[in-house]
């Protein structure tokens, strides 16, 4: 039976990290090690962390320099041989869904999984506002702008290693750019299960303001150069491939 390792950075997140940490907690699957990376938060976040995680999850609270330096901490400590993300204000769909993963990973051939995505309300999560059904990956589709959920994917320990971690030098996009140097460079080969995985919280970090909205289109369009898939009509294309997932 392989280790999942699902690591949490956080940081000034009191209301939401119970949910995460329960969340995990929940997983049906037997063998998973949650990881995570507090930023030296400042409000109740570590409290709440205290009282009601699990004695086996591992926390480490650290100053970092961001969220992508928070979580490559968490996963160079990570001891899983499968390694994926749970981010503060996110939770997963039902118990089922590491199972699910462990399940697509017995395939030798396969060096990573992903599954679709639910944006709820913040102030509701029983209403879903938007939906992210990513489909299988085609080396074809990151021209037009495609990418798995990042939350919900899951990697072997192999890719990080071999591959990189996360880019620090993008404040909003290094997990897009790391999906692709991921895909373009390594080729690595990809599962997808047409099931929700993920249900992530509407307000995050790249649409908090209209200025972050600019820098994130420009660090999009920095990774998607860097990785030679495309140009500006690359970058139209992602942004344009949202509209349909709102209702």
């Amino acid at each position: 039976m392989q280790k999942i390792s699902v690591v949490t950075a956080v940081f000034n997140r009191e209301a939401t990290i119970a949910d995460a940490l329960h969340s995990v907690a929940a997983q049906d699957y037997p063998d998973v090690e949650h990881v995570i990376q507090d930023g030296g938060s400042k409000d109740g976040t570590l409290a709440v962390i205290t009282r009601e995680a699990r004695s086996e999850v591992r926390v480490e609270s650290a100053r970092d320099s961001g969220i992508y330096d928070g979580i490559n901490k968490g996963v160079a400590r990570a001891t899983g041989e499968i390694i994926g993300l749970m981010h503060s204000d996110d939770y997963f769909a039902n118990s089922q869904v590491l199972s699910r993963v462990a399940e697509a990973m017995q395939n030798p051939d396969i060096d990573g999984v992903y599954g679709d995505l639910d944006y709820v309300a913040a102030n509701d999560t029983t209403r879903v506002v938007r939906k992210w059904r990513s489909g299988k990956y085609q080396a074809a589709k990151l021209r037009r702008g495609w990418m798995p959920p990042h939350p919900t994917l899951y990697l072997r320990r192999e890719v990080f290693e071999r591959w990189g971690l996360y880019d620090t030098s993008f404040r909003i996009s290094a997990d897009y750019d790391a999906m692709l140097r991921y895909l373009v460079q390594g080729q690595i080969r990809l599962a997808y299960v047409p099931e929700v995985f993920i249900k992530m919280r509407t307000g995050g970090e790249s649409n908090a303001s209209l200025k972050k909205i600019i820098q994130k289109s420009c660090e999009d369009y920095r990774a998607i150069r860097s990785n030679q898939v495309g140009g500006a009509g690359t970058l139209i294309l992602k942004n344009l491939s949202k509209l349909p997932q709102f209702h």
